[in-house]
């Protein structure tokens, strides 16, 4: 369609229409000035975010706040104030210095058992829990020995079948928490005394193999006229096998000529132990 001349457009009064607008058109513009600044004022009230160090910092207080407090109880308390993990996480403030151990010591305390299943855990099996490495495993190994050492003295010089609780002390400190099966005999002279703790043979997880001439041979080469008889079930049951007694009864059959006599077959398992002759076995 054809647009009308600009003579035919009717006039239009400016200023009229500007005065006589409505008061939606002349509305006062807002100044938003004061709506940055209010944006700038929330801006800055956002919590300031802590630095690293300081996060660092508060964490070292924190923990070693956490090791004072442990080391005050079992100063006043001794080892019954505290729980087994409590006692490891202790044992571990001096191995890993700078670290929390709490955690570490309830994983090993969660994968092991106990606080003797932990020290009796072989270093290959401490390191698969996160936080314990070689020399950490090692560590731990050398204060179980030093246990061991403790409980052996104990023995030394007496007549081990008048310290026989000393004597299953000793030998669940040493056996219990194999993975593979250990014979171990222990050889007495003629007071009964301890001449010779010694371990003759490892096996499998159920089986070590005994050689009763080779038995009997050892006790002549020490003069021991006397021995105890020892393994361990690494499945945890001490019960014995038809096995275990035969074994036992050809050993004792091989020794007696010699004058050398079987006080007793003990089968150590990680709750408890058997006595072939308790049991009235042999």
């Amino acid at each position: 369609m054809a647009r009308p001349p600009l003579s035919d457009l009717p006039d239009i009064d400016i200023s009229a229409a500007t005065e006589s607008g409505s008061d939606e058109d002349t509305a006062e513009i807002p100044d938003e000035r004061g709506f940055f600044a209010e944006q700038t004022a929330k801006t800055g009230n956002l919590k300031k975010r802590t630095p690293v160090s300081e996060v660092v910092e508060t964490a070292e207080a924190h923990y070693h706040g956490h090791r004072d407090r442990l080391r005050a109880r079992f100063r006043d308390g001794g080892d019954g104030a505290l729980a087994d993990y409590e006692i490891l996480e202790l044992l571990l403030f001096r191995l890993i210095p700078r670290r929390d151990t709490k955690p570490i010591a309830k994983a090993l305390i969660a994968r092991f058992g106990s606080l003797a299943g932990v020290l009796g855990a072989s270093p290959a099996l401490l390191q698969e829990v996160k936080g314990i490495g070689e020399t950490v495993a090692h560590d731990l190994k050398l204060i179980a020995t030093v246990a061991q050492r403790m409980l052996k003295s104990e023995l030394r010089g007496k007549q081990v079948l008048a310290s026989w609780s000393s004597v299953i002390d000793y030998c669940h400190s040493a056996m219990a928490y194999e993975t593979t099966e250990q014979f171990r005999i222990l050889f007495l002279d003629k007071r009964n005394a301890l001449i010779a703790d010694e371990v003759q043979g490892r096996g499998t997880v159920d089986h070590t193999p005994v050689y009763p001439r080779e038995v009997v041979k050892r006790a002549l080469e020490l003069s021991a006229t006397a021995l105890i008889l020892v393994h361990n079930h690494p499945s945890g049951d001490p019960t014995p096998s038809r096995a275990d007694i035969d074994m036992t009864k050809l050993i004792i059959d091989t020794a007696k000529p010699l004058g050398i006599t079987v006080h007793d077959h003990i089968i150590i398992g990680r709750d408890g132990h058997a006595s072939l002759k308790g049991l009235r076995l042999i």
